[in-house]
């Protein structure tokens, strides 16, 4: 067995496979127990990682086990975290945070109370463009950011247990569930919200093509769109244009050099292009080595359970404000 944390995972489906493959290369966790409703899932989890099968119930119990990795569907998280926080685990839980924010109070709560670490998965921030993106505007390189535009999807829905991606009360449909990315890293380039306001498809078409654009007022004046889209054929793929009083910060997934740093100059044509490095390693390995390394006492924490419950309330006014038709105030 690796030295260093003993970790738990409950669900096997897309990101609890994807979480299970960054414990692997992890010096300082070990997964040791891995539980999903479906035994092929937690098997074929289990004969990759060398981890037991075991129910969830069975994993939150065993005083051994010090971090429980949460990977179910959206509307179950707050049963399987309090549960987690109550047996004294930490616990790093997948976004969204919660289907509402009464759950992701309760969480916090919980976490707080037994005096646990709670993580949330916004991913986003560990992308290395969006990263970039980050330091170039805290740099000062574009100036004062006037406007954002950001672009998130592409066709068609997932599948997955139950299709639970395709019923709105168990997921919040694209604008919790997919754009909340967007929204999450655009209040770690921006500041606070101010406003929300949306319009989308929900209750009008098939919920497998649903579409939204939202758009958000920052309290530093910033103005920014973010466009949401299970209906564009071509392929997932992910945009942003960051436009400051000096440049424009341009990046899209679909390019070979995808970002882009054009600064004004006067006196001579702008234009400077600045291609992406390459990944070092997964997103999702770079965010869960974070909260481990936090629970070690070596990183501070990038996502905690504060984070996720901001970035949970844009996306529940958004959704709101796409069911009400009008603007919503933070």
């Amino acid at each position: 067995m690796k030295p260093g944390l003993k970790v738990g995972l409950i669900g096997g489906g897309t990101m609890g496979s994807t979480h299970a493959e960054a414990y692997r290369v992890l010096d300082n966790a070990e997964l040791v127990a891995v539980a999903d409703l479906v035994p092929e899932r937690a098997q074929a989890i289990a004969a990759r990682t060398g981890a037991t099968v075991r129910s969830a119930t069975e994993i939150i119990a065993d005083p051994s086990i010090d971090v429980i990795d949460v990977c179910v569907p959206t509307y179950l998280h707050r049963d399987f975290v309090v549960a987690a926080a109550d047996a004294g685990k930490h616990v790093f839980c997948e976004k969204p945070m919660a289907r509402s924010l009464k759950e992701a109070e309760e969480m916090k709560a919980a976490c707080d109370k037994a005096g646990v670490r709670l993580g949330i998965g916004h991913v986003v921030r560990f992308f290395p463009e969006y990263i970039r993106a980050y330091n170039k505007v805290h740099s000062g390189v574009v100036g004062k950011v006037a406007v954002v535009r950001c672009t998130r999807g592409g066709f068609a829905l997932p599948t997955a247990w139950k299709d639970w991606y395709a019923n709105y009360e168990y997921s919040g449909g694209l604008v919790l569930d997919m754009i909340i990315h967007d929204f999450d890293y655009l209040r770690w380039l921006l500041g606070p919200v101010e406003r929300v306001f949306a319009k989308g498809t929900r209750g009008r078409d098939y919920n497998r093509l649903e579409y939204a654009l939202v758009s958000l007022k920052f309290k530093s004046g910033a103005i920014a769109h973010v466009e949401g889209s299970w209906v564009n054929s071509g392929g997932f793929h992910t945009r942003f244009e960051i436009a400051g009083e000096k440049g424009l910060i341009d990046y899209d997934s679909r390019k070979a050099n995808p970002i882009t740093l054009t600064v004004n100059k006067a006196g001579g044509a702008p234009g400077v292009p600045v291609p992406a490095s390459a990944w070092a390693e997964s997103p999702y390995t770079t965010e869960i080595r974070n909260f481990i390394n936090v629970l070690d006492g070596k990183e501070g924490q990038i996502v905690d359970g504060n984070e996720g419950y901001e970035s949970l309330k844009v996306a529940l006014a958004a959704l709101e404000s796409i069911e009400t038709g009008k603007p919503v105030n933070l």
